[in-house]
């Protein structure tokens, strides 16, 4: 094994333990609505390391995270919707110079594809509900909460920029 694969390890394993400590501990959970900081340990790993290890962390953090934390079933669609986040952050963001524009892009396709898209429906098949009683609610929340996404993004990403040359990565 290489050493960029270790480091690669590494900082999965990190990013994973990041990822589950800000969704499932540090966070406030409706039935239908949870709001934590789960997404910045993705973005920000995705944007480090591409989308493909991007949405395998976010999945292996989703796994991991219902495995010790939530009480039910697991559910294979959040999952999916996991990786699909994290695919989305690498893609818009590994690679690319990022402007607020730029950083902005997969924020939003996020919120309208995947938390409002996606895991609506999942909860629809949930809990044999209409769309529409889940909608208003993930929609107030991503309304709020989106600008605050990006910006907390932003100035996280900013100042670990300047490490990553001392860390030997590309952002």
């Amino acid at each position: 094994m290489r050493h960029s694969d270790v480091k690669t390890f590494v900082f999965a394993g990190v990013f994973i333990a990041l990822t589950i400590l800000l969704t499932y501990v540090f966070s406030l959970q409706t039935p239908f609505v949870r709001i934590s900081f789960g997404f910045l340990p993705v973005a920000v790993y995705a944007t480090l390391f591409g989308p493909a290890r991007g949405a395998l962390m976010a999945a292996a953090a989703d796994i991991l995270g219902t495995a010790l934390f939530m009480s039910g079933a697991y559910f294979p669609g959040f999952t999916g919707s996991a990786l699909l986040s994290g695919l989305i952050y690498g893609y818009f963001l590994h690679g690319h110079e990022l402007t607020w524009q730029r950083i902005a892009l997969p924020f939003i396709s996020n919120f309208l594809l995947i938390d409002l898209g996606l895991n609506t429906f999942w909860l629809t098949l949930l809990y044999h509900q209409a769309a529409w009683t889940f909608v208003l609610s993930r929609f107030i929340k991503g309304a709020i909460f989106l600008p605050i996404h990006i910006l907390l993004f932003g100035m996280i990403w900013r100042p670990l920029a300047l490490l990553l040359p001392r860390w030997h990565l590309k952002g």
